[in-house]
């Protein structure tokens, strides 16, 4: 085994200790965004608010989150990543205390939406480390592992979050959470460097330091990025896809489970759990097969085609076997790998210095999906709601729930047609 100061030296090593610290973070953006689910009951009836309330609430970090996606690339690609995955965390969980805090319905849209805010930029920040400190040819794979922390945070805010909710309360939880995620935010400024030579390392063979962008220079590739409609394709699809997703396994897919087949939110967050260990081995799976195979496009239709159907699937029989709605959201989880094959494809268009724009820009767009989507669906399940309550929250029909999920499908059938673009175009090319 090779001692501390080996490990310190060598940087090759180093950049796994500095990642895994930029991942706890990520890890941390994952649980906050997706908890909301297993306190769903909780939330309705401590501020007495409706689904559609609900969905708002849940809705407002993903609205922050979309905005902030464009400047997040330009601050990563001025600032460093260091600096900016900092100060986002510090902010994201002064958030989550406000949240744990908050009387009203009003302070927590407060909290909720200053943890979006400080978490818009950790993602990308994370991303921007990757390309300083790994190679080109590893860079697929790193884009699927950091997508996969994002799958881990998934599944704690599932049962084990629920488990801690049942036995602190949801305040407490969060508050416990906020207080961890400063102690990561102070490691991140004292250990973490944008690349080898900033932490006074050789140089990694195949991936040197990148200079940060001028002034000028974030204007004029700005303008090209979303001018592009390679982006605008890439985002719409990742918009139907990421928005539909989040939303399933963030807000309403605890709810379905529980109001459906009559089971305990505990019970209820096993099933989506499923989704969160998707998400942990599909994009890994999908960024190396990429990379070797050198293939992508393929890919995204194929994982659109699936994602489609299997969402089609739900609304066409309301309550499946559970066996088979735990595949359902495997599935939904696992082809996410296959949607963000489309933030190196984009990336590789355009200067390796603007990196942090490049895949901010395209990224912000799944979030504004869970920033609309949520909402969306609570106005369907409101319009069928039938007037019952229980313990306080709004008790949603098998009707509402299918209409949900078919709103799902008719996102993806937008996806697969983005994807077959993205697919004929990159063979023209």
């Amino acid at each position: 085994m090779p001692g501390w100061s080996s490990v310190w030296s060598n940087p090759y090593r180093r950049r796994w200790l500095l990642w895994g610290i930029l991942a706890a973070l990520y890890l941390l953006v994952s649980v906050y965004r997706l908890s909301t689910a297993v306190m769903a009951g909780s939330l309705m009836d401590a501020f007495g608010i409706t689904g559609a309330q609900l969905g708002l609430l849940h809705a407002s970090f993903f609205v922050v989150y979309a905005l902030m996606q464009i400047p997040s690339g330009i601050l990563v690609d001025r600032m460093g990543a260091r600096r900016t995955a900092t100060v986002g965390a510090a902010v994201m969980n002064l958030g989550a205390i406000w949240f744990a805090l908050a009387g009203g319905y009003g302070g927590g849209l407060g909290g909720r939406f200053l943890i979006g805010l400080g978490g818009s930029v950790i993602f990308v920040a994370m991303l921007r480390f990757c390309a300083n400190w790994y190679r080109a040819d590893e860079f697929g794979t790193m884009n699927g592992l950091c997508i996969a922390v994002g799958g881990i945070g998934g599944i704690l805010a599932t049962t084990p979050f629920a488990v801690a909710v049942e036995a602190a309360g949801w305040r407490t939880a969060l508050l416990a959470l906020g207080a961890g995620g400063f102690a990561v935010a102070v490691a991140t400024f004292v250990f973490v460097r944008d690349s080898a030579e900033r932490a006074g390392l050789p140089q990694i063979e195949g991936a040197p330091e990148r200079s940060t962008l001028s002034v000028p220079e974030v204007r004029e590739f700005t303008a090209r990025i979303v001018s592009d409609r390679w982006t605008w394709v890439a985002g719409v699809m990742l918009y139907c896809t990421g928005g539909i997703n989040l939303t399933l396994v963030g807000l309403w897919g605890i709810p379905y489970v529980v109001q459906t087949y009559d089971v305990s939110v505990t019970a209820a967050s096993t099933i989506t759990l499923f989704g969160g260990i998707g998400l942990v081995v599909g994009p890994p799976t999908f960024g190396r097969l990429s990379d070797y195979l050198d293939r992508d496009t393929e890919f995204i239709v194929l994982g659109t085609v699936v994602y489609t159907t299997v969402l089609g699937f739900v609304a066409a029989t309301g309550d499946p076997p559970l066996v088979a709605l735990g595949a359902v959201f495997f599935l939904a989880g696992s082809l996410f790998g296959s949607f963000v094959l489309t933030f190196p494809m984009i990336q590789s268009r355009y200067d390796e210095r603007a990196s942090g724009i490049a895949i901010g820009t395209i990224n912000g767009a799944s979030f504004a999906g869970a920033a609309t989507f949520p909402t969306i669906m609570g106005w369907a399940l409101d319009a069928y709601w039938t007037g019952e309550f229980h313990n306080g929250a709004r008790v949603y029909t098998e009707t509402g729930y299918r209409v949900a999920f078919a709103i799902g499908a008719l996102a993806g059938v937008v996806a697969v047609c983005c994807a077959v673009w993205l697919h004929r175009h990159d063979y023209e090319e």
